[in-house]
């Protein structure tokens, strides 16, 4: 439901779960599988929000030619580094999605954390 949330706490213990060794065995078997068309999206997306537009090519472009070695070093790793979050947040919201289209919430043999949803409206905001 739109409103939801989770408490700090049940995210940091989610987070902390994540940790486990082998939690992501069958995820990466998942996405293995899944590649090709996650690319897909993952351009679409991309492209949606203007990466690998003319714009981020112009950017790349007056990187490359900075008066200084250290200013375009630091302009296209400033760049790649913006590129990777929004790539690892397109993949999480995707992730989040196909698990939901899939109907994935976890196998009964692997552990799993109880995440109680809490409606904006109980929480006073």
């Amino acid at each position: 439901m739109a409103g939801d949330f989770v408490t700090q706490a049940e995210l940091e213990a989610a987070l902390e779960a994540l940790r486990e060794p082998g939690r992501f065995d069958a995820a990466e078997r998942l996405v293995a599988q899944a590649a090709p068309g996650l690319q897909r999206i993952l351009a679409e997306a991309l492209a949606g929000g203007g990466w690998n537009s003319e714009d981020d090519a112009r950017e790349i472009e007056k990187a490359l030619v900075a008066s200084d070695h250290a200013t375009a070093l630091t302009a296209l790793r400033t760049h790649l580094a913006e590129q990777t979050r929004l790539a690892m947040l397109v993949g999480v919201a995707v992730g989040i999605e196909l698990a939901n289209e899939l109907d994935l919430g976890g196998a009964d043999d692997e552990p799993s954390l109880t995440i109680t949803r809490h409606s904006s409206s109980e929480s006073g905001q």
